[in-house]
């Protein structure tokens, strides 16, 4: 797999994407936010966290304008795979790749914590469903939040791909950190569910001495689905 990580002003997360992906079994190559086009035969665009713009006007409403914006949507409609964690989950909600916003957390403070989210769906980043992830976070406007049309979408795509739960897996108000709709922690999006935004760092959970690996789950399992025949750049998902 060939992973092209994104980087624009202020983000601050690239340095674990790229090793992760790596970990994984991906050759990664960065890409500037001027550039007009990704590295030929690129199967995953990943869009890290951090700050974009220093989150000036709202997060991520100026890095969707980059020149680079254009090939990812581009790549994302072919089949791609497409990656946005945290700032990088706000940019696709902002360039209109994934639906919904990202939000003030309810208690309008900065969260930095670790948290427990579950597997929902089935897709080409998703270990096996059902399974509960020990991810950190650390955003302040990480509350989903979509339309009643976009929800009942989503539920009925099965595109809502992690929501957040207590250790045990079990879904509730106080094991969400910041008010998202329906515990939601991450969704889906693209004509195969090659787009995936959440606001957890898996990244940052991939190797022991980090403190655990459930992160590193995500990206063994989109590498395996590039492995086993899914298509990246220039073609389609089977």
């Amino acid at each position: 797999m060939l992973a092209s990580v994104v980087i624009f002003p202020g983000l601050n997360a690239d340095a674990e994407m790229v090793r992760t992906l790596e970990l994984a079994g991906a050759k990664v190559t960065k890409v500037w936010h001027t550039d007009t086009e990704l590295p030929a035969g690129t199967d995953l665009v990943a869009i890290p966290g951090g700050f974009s713009y220093g989150d000036y006007l709202r997060c991520g409403a100026i890095a969707k304008v980059g020149p680079i914006m254009k090939a990812i949507s581009e790549h994302a409609a072919r089949g791609g795979y497409v990656l946005g964690v945290c700032n990088g989950f706000q940019i696709l909600t902002e360039c209109g790749l994934l639906p919904g916003a990202l939000t003030r957390n309810l208690h309008l403070r900065f969260e930095c914590r670790d948290v427990f989210v579950k597997v929902a769906a089935d897709g080409p980043f998703s270990p096996s469903n059902g399974k509960v992830l020990r991810l950190p976070i650390a955003h302040g406007e990480g509350r989903y939040q979509a339309s009643s049309e976009v929800l009942a979408r989503l539920d009925g795509e099965g595109q809502v791909a992690l929501l957040y739960c207590d250790e045990s897996g079990e879904v509730s108000e106080g094991a969400n950190p910041n008010g998202s709709v329906r515990n939601i922690a991450g969704i889906y999006g693209g004509p195969k569910k090659n787009v995936l935004g959440l606001m957890p760092h898996p990244e940052r959970m991939s190797e022991a001495c980090l403190g655990g690996t459930s992160g590193r789950e995500l990206f063994d399992a989109v590498v395996r689905s590039r492995t086993a025949g899914s298509a990246g750049a220039g073609a389609t998902l089977s």
